[in-house]
């Protein structure tokens, strides 16, 4: 080991040191604030940034920058963007200064063209010109602002144009009407000229009248001249009419319709006595020439203006010029407003062609901007996103084809445009996870069909397969949507799992349907042979319906199967329901009566008179019998018909309706005249040439007593021989009636029982308005009889009433009123509801007095006794109408 305290070999320079380091400082230390002595990168770039926050000037830190570059970039990097951002802002104000000079000249200058307006901000900004500072940004402002001012002095110009129009039209039309109507419409018509003159005046004045484009000032100046000389012939025809009108040695005017009238007002000829010489009409060939050239001229600029190509409308436009100047005169007037037309249309299109492109890409910026600024619950979806993006490009390149490029309103296109492009892509990829998804379900629904038409291969239930596989079929339309592309994969295979697994069903629907065109064979040849089997045809309809039901079809072949099915058959009992009406076409003596009694009572249903309706019947019930008319006269002497509408009469007695048959006659004696018998409805065909089961009518016995038709013993072993002796008196029936008698018949006794109905209704309103009336003039003899108002009423409470009219009136009886109303179950006046309840509840406690509904003719007495007034006459029908039909 050596010893710590021998002395070192070598000598110490550290004293040295320091006096060595200062002696070498760097000349821009002190100015860098150190930096140039700094011990590390770090703090070099510290006292760097330190040292550039005293923004010192160009000059010294480009010495900096040259001598700090070689020990330390790092360091030398701040001072570097320094530099460089100096060196920007000096190019930004030499530019901004540039454009501001620039700009300054197009205010300056005397004329101030739009289009290099429009082109100065174009370019600035293509330049990157700082539009956004000072001064650009209010020379920018500036110059919009003369812009508008042009276009809308510009449009003032077109303006002014269009009345001067207008007002030679109503110049032009007043030279036609009389001239005294031009006369007073004139100072109207002179104040209007005169401020169209001041507003001419006003617009050409303007201080932005030079900056308009040079094809207006003579436009104006044109509207202008016309309008004077149009003003000024006007005024002195009107007055020189004035004049002529005056005295008639002065010359006529001018115009031809105050002429006329001015010569009429003389008393001359209202025709002129001599004709101007026609103007030698030019020839045809000239003319066709003309036209020629000058439609030509005409469908190139059309166009070039169509396309928007200003540099070759430009130039179409000066030929048509030139054609018209050559040919104009030669030409008609509507050849020559399309002359017109175009002419300005290339006018436009040359001086607006740039402005009206820049106006277009702002627009298209606005609209891609807007696309993702839309108000809460309207925002766009994937694919509508997508096609606006798509429509929102291709305009943009239609905008760029016709006007120079716009590089600034493309940024920011295009940056709005990569914007929403991000929704969509979202919205892309959504759509292909749903459309793997999508295809899962297809693949696994196309593999459950496979499995469900091996598993019901043998299965006969066809209905059930019909349901299953319409089910399958909603499924597989509503698994959602896949591309076209995987569609048409996806598709074929569906199809043969459906094919596959509705085979057998395919198979029983073609097996049913051969039997099904067999059994309509059949129909066909049932239908053409001559005699129609009605049990044939009920078994091919029952073999019919056994196929429907079995294998059922598709509804509408199903229908075409049954409709061919169903008309051979149709037409065969048509054919048999024509010989049958042919047959009873053919009408017998029996039908012919039948016919003209039935006629007979509709004549008598018309007369509205009851005795003749009940005659009428009487006399076709006899015809249908076979009886004589005089027969069923004298019998009806003995016995009336007895009618449904007999039964509804008031008028009628209390006998039953039901009471047809009349007592039988002793065997001795001579048979007593019976009551027709009522035709009774029975089940089954009712046609007339129908067969009908010979069943045994009932008879009328008493119950408890012996059968009308009890069994005799037998006489000779015979048992169906006998006859009955309950049948020897009924009357014999009348020959059968045919299809049209029968209806006739029918028909007409409908009527007469709903006329007789109706007869029977209007005579009880008659009876209850006579005994009202009665009451109210206190006059028994008005009372109607017993027999008109009803069964429910008989003589002994008529004659009560008509005691209780005899009398002077008596006091009120209220419960009266009140007993006829609870019989007749109607309601009461709102008033008495507390006293009918109180009398209600009386007749409660008396169970062995006759209640109201039995002694309602003595309550009616009652109520005639006293005084009749509105209410209570009201109260009094109300209850005996429906007393009365009791």
């Amino acid at each position: 080991m050596f010893p710590f305290s021998s002395p070192s070999p070598a000598p110490e320079p550290d004293a040295a040191a320091p006096a060595d380091k200062s002696a070498h400082v760097h000349p821009l230390d002190a100015l860098t604030g150190g930096a140039f002595s700094a011990a590390t990168s770090g703090e070099r770039s510290a006292r760097i940034r330190d040292w550039l926050a005293t923004n010192p000037d160009s000059a010294q830190m480009q010495e900096v920058f040259k001598e700090l570059s070689t020990r330390d970039k790092g360091a030398a990097k701040a001072i570097r963007e320094r530099l460089e951002e100096q060196r920007r802002a000096l190019a930004q104000q030499a530019m901004a200064a540039e454009w501001a000079a620039r700009a300054q000249a197009l205010l300056d200058a005397p004329r101030l063209h739009v289009a290099d307006a429009l082109a100065w901000q174009r370019d600035a900004a293509r330049a990157g010109a700082p539009l956004s500072r000072e001064p650009l940004q209010t020379l920018k402002t500036r110059l919009a602002e003369r812009v508008k001012a042009v276009e809308d002095l510009q449009h003032r110009v077109q303006v002014q144009r269009e009345a001067a129009v207008l007002m030679a039209q109503r110049i032009e039309v007043l030279s036609t009407k009389p001239w005294r109507e031009a006369q007073a419409a004139h100072a109207t018509l002179a104040e209007d000229v005169a401020r169209w003159r001041q507003q001419a005046q006003e617009i050409v004045q303007d201080p932005v009248w030079p900056s308009v484009d040079l094809r207006f000032a003579p436009q104006l100046e044109a509207a202008q001249t016309q309008l004077g000389l149009v003003w000024d012939a006007f005024g002195a025809a009107l007055t020189q009419a004035a004049a002529a009108s005056e005295d008639p040695k002065a010359p006529l005017p001018q115009v031809p319709v105050w002429a006329e009238e001015l010569r009429a007002a003389r008393g001359g000829a209202t025709s002129a006595s001599a004709a101007e010489p026609a103007r030698a009409a030019p020839h045809p060939e000239r003319i066709a020439q003309a036209v020629q050239a000058v439609t030509e001229a005409l469908t190139r600029l059309e166009g070039a203006t169509a396309q928007g190509r200003g540099k070759a409308s430009v130039g179409a436009a000066q030929q048509l010029r030139a054609a018209w100047k050559a040919h104009g005169r030669f030409v008609d007037a509507a050849l020559e407003a399309r002359v017109h037309a175009a002419l300005t249309t290339a006018g436009e299109l040359e001086g607006w062609q740039r402005w009206s492109a820049d106006q277009i890409r702002e627009e298209l910026v606005a609209k891609a901007q807007g696309l993702l600024q839309r108000p809460e619950g309207q925002a766009l979806g994937g694919r509508r996103l997508q096609e606006q993006l798509r429509q929102l490009r291709e305009q943009w390149k239609q905008a760029d084809q016709g006007a120079l490029a716009n590089h600034a309103l493309w940024k920011k296109f295009d940056e709005a445009c990569n914007a929403a492009h991000k929704q969509v892509e979202e919205w892309l990829e959504k759509s292909r996870a749903q459309a793997l998804e999508h295809k899962t379900q297809r693949l696994a629904l196309i593999e459950e069909l496979k499995a469900w038409g091996a598993e019901h291969a043998r299965s006969s239930d066809w209905k059930m397969q019909i349901r299953a596989l319409h089910q399958f079929g909603e499924r597989w339309r509503a698994s959602g949507h896949v591309g076209e592309k995987l569609f048409a994969e996806l598709q074929p295979q569906w199809k043969q799992a459906l094919a596959e697994a509705g085979a057998p069903l395919a198979a029983a629907q073609k097996q049913n349907l051969q039997e099904r065109q067999a059994l309509i064979d059949e129909a066909v040849a049932l239908g053409a042979a001559p005699q129609l089997r009605t049990d044939a045809v009920k078994a091919l309809q029952q073999r019919w319906q056994a196929l429907a039901q079995a294998v059922p079809l598709e509804r509408r072949q199903e229908q075409k199967l049954w409709d061919a099915f169903r008309s051979p058959i149709d037409a065969a009992f048509e054919r048999k329901s024509a010989e049958r009406e042919r047959s009873a076409a053919a009408l017998s003596a029996h039908d012919a009566a039948v016919l003209q009694a039935s006629r007979a009572l509709d004549a008598a249903n018309a007369s509205g008179d009851a005795e003749q309706i009940r005659l009428a019947m009487q006399q076709l019930q006899a015809v249908m019998q076979g009886r004589p008319s005089g027969a069923a006269g004298a019998e009806s002497e003995q016995k009336p018909v007895q009618t449904p509408a007999d039964t509804a009469d008031p008028a009628t007695t209390s006998e039953d309706a039901g009471g047809d048959t009349a007592p039988a006659a002793p065997a001795d004696g001579p048979a007593a005249p019976t009551a027709p018998r009522r035709v009774v409805a029975v089940r089954g065909d009712d046609r007339p040439d129908a067969r009908k089961p010979a069943t045994p009518a009932p008879t009328a016995r008493k119950p408890g007593g012996p059968r009308a038709d009890a069994r005799s013993p037998r006489a000779g072993g015979e048992r169906f021989g006998r006859e009955r002796p309950e049948r020897s008196g009924r009357p014999e029936r009348g020959p059968r009636l045919g299809d049209t008698a029968f209806r006739a018949q029918r028909e007409a006794v409908e009527q007469a029982q709903m006329a007789l109905r109706k007869l029977a209704a209007q005579a009880h309103g008659e009876a209850l308005n006579q005994l009202l009336q009665a009451w109210q003039q206190r006059d028994a003899a008005m009372l109607p009889a017993a027999r008109e108002l009803g069964r429910g009423v008989n003589t002994q409470a008529v004659a009560a009433w008509a005691k209780a009219l005899q009398g002077g009136a008596q006091a009120t009886d209220p419960q009266a009123l009140l007993r006829l109303e609870i019989a007749a179950d109607v309601p009461t006046p709102a008033e008495h509801h507390d006293a009918r309840r109180a009398l209600q509840l009386q007749l409660l406690t008396r169970r062995n007095e006759p209640g109201p509904g039995e002694t309602w003719p003595e309550d009616t007495a009652r109520v005639l006794a006293g005084p009749a007034d509105r209410t209570s006459g009201q109260r009094l029908q109300a209850a005996l109408k429906v007393l009365l039909r009791k």
